[in-house]
């Protein structure tokens, strides 16, 4: 794509995002590249909260050598748009793993979107992505695993979940898988629902008012995300950033 030419809807990977948005801030700024060496482990993160009516777009280019391990948590919260993307390529007997959570509201339009390259054999990736939307907010997850012809006992997977909060709101998942070895184990699947209706009647009977009950199943659906954070104060604060935008939706 001519990184001067805003893209259209024609794009697959821009196919629900705000172009009204993203024209505010075109070009946008060059993907931070993150090189992780033979053999290393490298540990990322990302709060995206932009202030609300702006927009904001966070490319990365990963590459992952030989036998070295890449994680990354993303906590997608902010701006008219969020928009955080990832093209990796995975070495012999790397591993890259993604823990992603979207929580909008309002008129917000918050994107993850995803290119896995398994270049060579033996290489493991995951991706764990939920949201939670309200309003009449759209959340997006486009996401692809390609595994080359010679990359022999991939292992891969996609999970991605979306809660709805309102009717109004929408959960856009586009899970796929591009596989041209024969000997790999790749799966990926995607599901939109509703809070238990169930669930929050017992706890109201329970005598627990409707806004803590809701925040309580919205933690627990989002729980595990950052489990994998080593660093507790980074922890903390995804933590603390996802609740305090969970409670402006419930």
């Amino acid at each position: 794509m001519n990184a001067l030419a805003l893209p259209t809807r024609r794009d697959e990977a821009w196919r629900y995002s705000d172009l009204d948005a993203l024209a505010t801030i075109w070009p946008v700024p060059a993907p931070v590249h993150i090189d992780v060496e033979a053999g290393q482990s490298a540990a990322h993160h990302l709060l995206q909260d932009a202030a609300d009516g702006v927009a904001a777009v966070h490319d990365h280019v990963i590459t992952v050598a030989d036998g070295a391990r890449c994680d990354f948590h993303l906590l997608n919260v902010g701006g008219r748009l969020g928009r955080v993307t990832f093209d990796v390529t995975l070495g012999r007997g790397a591993h890259f793993e993604l823990h992603a959570a979207i929580i909008g509201g309002g008129e917000q339009v918050l994107e993850i979107v995803t290119k896995v390259r398994h270049a060579q054999p033996d290489a493991t990736s995951g991706q764990t992505i939920r949201s939670i939307l309200g309003q009449r907010a759209t959340g997006s997850y486009l996401g692809s695993i390609n595994v080359a012809r010679d990359a022999q006992r991939t292992d891969a997977f996609q999970s991605v979940k979306a809660m709805l909060l309102d009717r109004t709101a929408t959960a856009n998942a586009k899970p796929e898988l591009e596989i041209y070895a024969d000997d790999v184990k790749c799966a990926h699947g995607a599901t939109v629902g509703e809070l238990d209706r169930a669930a929050l009647f017992y706890m109201a009977s329970r005598g627990m008012d409707p806004a803590t009950a809701k925040t309580l199943l919205l933690k627990a659906f989002v729980a595990g995300v950052f489990d994998g954070v080593a660093d507790e104060a980074v922890k903390d604060a995804l933590e603390a950033a996802a609740l305090a935008k969970l409670e402006t939706l419930v």
